[in-house]
Parts: C-alpha cells; sequence; structure tokens
C-alpha cells in the first residue's frame, strides 16, 4: 500500500547546507522509488494555524519509505536540514483506493468504539 513521508518545516532563512540538501535528496529517493508529490508552495490554511512548509513524498509502500529514511545516504545528508529548519517528519501508510470513511464508521459502531 501506498505510503508517504510528510514534513512540516518551519520557516527559516535560507542557508547554504539546506540548499546542499536540496541538491542532493533526489538521488536518495530514487532508489526506494520515492517521489515528491508536495514540495513547499503556498499553504491555504483553512482551519487552525500553520506556519512554515509542507513536503510530502510518495513511496510504493512502507518498507520502502521507512528504509529510504533509515538509509545511511539520507542519514548523511539529513543533518544539513535539521542543523537550520525546525520540524517534525512522519511516515504515514495510504488507504486503498476504494476506502470509505461510512464503512469505517460503520465497523467502528460494531465493534463498540461508539
Amino acid at each position: 500500500m501506498t505510503a508517504y513521508a510528510l514534513a512540516h518545516l518551519r520557516k527559516a532563512p535560507m542557508h547554504a547546507e539546506v540548499l546542499e540538501y536540496l541538491e542532493r535528496i533526489q538521488a536518495t529517493l530514487l532508489p526506494f522509488d520515492g517521489r515528491f508529490i508536495v514540495h513547499g508552495g503556498p499553504i491555504e490554511v483553512l482551519e487552525g494555524d500553520w506556519s512554515g512548509d509542507l513536503v510530502v513524498v510518495e513511496f510504493p509502500d512502507l518498507i520502502r519509505a521507512r528504509s529510504w529514511y533509515q538509509s545511511s545516504a539520507y542519514q548523511e545528508i539529513k543533518p544539513l536540514r535539521t542543523r537550520h529548519l525546525a520540524g517534525e517528519l512522519v511516515l504515514v501508510e495510504g488507504v486503498e483506493a476504494d476506502h470509505d470513511s461510512s464503512k469505517m464508521a460503520a465497523a467502528i459502531r460494531r465493534a463498540g468504539g461508539h
């Protein structure tokens, strides 16, 4: 099942190390079939507060997403980002194309969730 790496990165002045990180990250994704589907860009906040940028990388599955993050190639460049940009990074599994939230709610009700 498709998986995603999501990063919420706070705004900060651009630093040479961050530019190097940007130059090198693509090569770390390729062996794991990762691809950017969101990489910064304007954010329209509809609810709550949001500061910073959103980055979303798609992988064929959670195993490859985790393997990318743990790879020596990514671990080598990660400090170039983390020394200068605060934020969070999470991995999350997607849902099937036919996912239906009403069926999910019904299953939770049947299981006694409410």
